[in-house]
C-alpha cells in the first residue's frame, strides 16, 4: 500500500466521536499589534477585561503545568487569584501533588484559553511561596465547604470511601464553625513571576497572530511577533 493509501486508511479509522468536529471556525476579532504595551501584565489585563465584557465563562480558570523531580510533566486546571504587574497568583496546599512538585522544581507555566474569542495566553516563570500569613489570608476568603476540603490536607491521596470523606468533612466544618479564623497550616498562596508570555489570537484560516514577550538578561521586556 502506498503512503496516500495508508494516510487514507488512518483517516478513515478515526473514532466516530472525532469525525467531523470543527475547530477555530470563528469568526474572531482582530488582534491589533500596532500599539502593544511595554509589559505583558498590562496586555493580560486588557485581554482579561475583554473576556469579562464578552461574558466568557470562568475566564480566570487556567491550566497550571509543573514537572516532578524526574522531569515528567503534570497539569491541572485551577483558578487565578490575582495579578499584580507581572506576578500571577494561585493557591494550593503544600502537601498536594502540585505543591510538592513546586518545592522540587519551581518552574511552571499557566495557560488560558477562551474558545469564543479564539484567544490563548501562555505564561512561563518561577513560582515562589508567599508564606504562611498570605496563605492563611487566602484560606479565610474561601467558602466554608472549600475550607473544609482544604483542611483535610490529603489532596490527591487515595480515598477509601465516600463515607470516610463525608465524616472527615463534617469534623472540619464543625471546627471552622467554632473558629472561623482557623486556617489549614499548609495552605499557600503562590506567586508566578513570569519571564515569558505569549498572546495568541486564532484565525479561521490558521494565520494566527502571535506576540511573544521575553524578559531580557538586563531585566527589560522585549516583544515581537511569532510565525503562526
Amino acid at each position: 500500500m502506498n503512503e496516500n493509501g495508508m494516510n487514507k486508511e488512518r483517516a478513515d479509522s478515526r473514532h466516530p466521536l472525532f469525525r467531523g468536529l470543527k475547530s477555530l471556525s470563528g469568526p474572531f476579532g482582530r488582534f491589533d499589534v500596532s500599539g502593544l504595551p511595554d509589559r505583558p501584565g498590562e496586555l493580560f489585563l486588557e485581554w482579561f477585561a475583554g473576556a469579562l465584557r464578552e461574558k466568557i465563562s470562568e475566564p480566570h480558570a487556567a491550566v497550571l503545568s509543573t514537572a516532578d523531580r524526574d522531569g515528567r510533566p503534570d497539569a491541572r486546571v485551577l483558578i487565578l487569584k490575582d495579578v499584580q504587574g507581572e506576578t500571577f497568583y494561585f493557591a494550593s496546599g503544600m502537601e498536594s501533588r502540585k505543591g510538592r512538585q513546586l518545592q522540587h522544581n519551581p518552574h511552571a507555566a499557566l495557560t488560558f484559553y477562551w474558545p469564543p474569542l479564539g484567544r490563548q495566553i501562555r505564561l512561563r516563570g518561577a513560582v515562589t511561596d508567599t508564606g504562611a500569613e498570605e496563605g492563611a489570608a487566602d484560606f479565610r476568603r474561601r467558602p466554608l465547604e472549600a475550607r473544609a476540603v482544604a483542611m483535610t490536607g490529603r489532596q490527591s491521596e487515595r480515598l477509601d470511601s465516600e463515607a470516610r470523606l463525608e465524616e472527615t468533612l463534617a469534623a472540619h466544618r464543625a471546627e471552622l464553625e467554632r473558629d472561623p479564623e482557623a486556617a489549614a497550616p499548609l495552605w499557600r498562596l503562590y506567586a508566578l513571576e513570569i519571564e515569558e508570555a505569549e498572546f495568541w489570537q486564532a484565525d479561521a484560516g490558521r494565520k494566527h497572530t502571535r506576540v511573544q514577550y521575553r524578559l531580557s538578561g538586563s531585566g527589560q521586556w522585549e516583544h515581537g511577533l511569532l510565525w503562526p
